[in-house]
C-alpha cells in the first residue's frame, strides 16, 4: 500500500512539472517552435540595413514607426509564395503612411542575386541586403530558416512574429498593422 500511495505521489508531482511547462508563455512556446531567438515584448535587437539602392538604414532610425522585417532569399519557394501577398495587403496599403516601414532583408545573397530577386517577384517594397546572415542570426537561429517576418511597434518592441507563410497569421498580421497604425 505504502509503494502505491509513493507511485501515486510521484505521478501527481510529474503531473504538476509537466503541467507547469505547459503553461509556458504563448510568446515563448512561438519563439522556441520557430527558431526565433527573440520573443513577443522584446527590443528588436539594432543593426544596419544596406538597400539594394546603396542606402543605408540603421534599424533606430525607424524609432516612432510600426516596421515590419521580412527576412527572406531568392531560393525560398515560401517566401516567394508570401512576397505578393505583402505586396498587395502591406505594403501598397501602407506605403504612403509616414508611421509604417517594410523591409525584405535578402539572406547571404550578393547584390546582383537580390536585384534579380526584386524583379523576379514584382515587389516594389524596399530590400536590404544581409551578409553571411548576420541581420537574421540576431533574430532567429542560424539554421532555423526564412520566410520569417518580426513586426515592431512604435517603441521598437517586438509585437507579433510569423514563420513560412499561412493565410491565417498573416490575416492576424495585417489586423496587427492596421492596430498599431490607428
Amino acid at each position: 500500500m505504502k509503494q502505491k500511495i509513493a507511485i501515486l505521489l510521484l505521478a501527481c508531482m510529474f503531473g504538476v512539472v509537466a503541467a507547469a511547462q505547459q503553461n509556458v508563455s504563448t510568446k515563448d512556446t512561438l519563439s522556441n517552435a520557430h527558431g526565433f531567438i527573440v520573443k513577443l515584448g522584446d527590443m528588436a535587437p539594432a543593426f544596419t540595413m544596406t538597400l539594394t539602392d546603396g542606402r543605408t538604414v540603421p534599424l533606430w532610425s525607424l524609432r516612432g514607426k510600426v516596421v515590419m522585417l521580412q527576412f527572406t532569399a531568392s531560393w525560398c519557394g515560401v517566401c516567394r509564395k508570401e512576397m505578393p501577398f505583402i505586396e498587395r495587403d502591406i505594403w501598397q496599403k501602407y506605403k504612403n503612411n509616414p508611421n509604417f516601414a517594410l523591409y525584405a532583408i535578402d539572406q547571404n545573397e550578393p547584390l546582383k542575386v537580390a536585384k534579380y530577386f526584386i524583379l523576379s517577384t514584382g515587389i516594389t517594397y524596399p530590400m536590404s541586403l544581409d551578409p553571411d546572415a548576420e541581420h537574421f542570426k540576431l533574430y532567429a537561429h542560424k539554421e532555423a530558416g526564412v520566410t520569417r517576418n518580426v513586426l515592431i511597434d512604435k517603441n521598437g518592441q517586438i509585437v507579433f512574429l510569423t514563420r513560412l507563410y499561412n493565410p491565417q497569421e498573416f490575416h492576424a498580421l495585417t489586423k496587427k498593422i492596421a492596430e498599431l497604425l490607428q
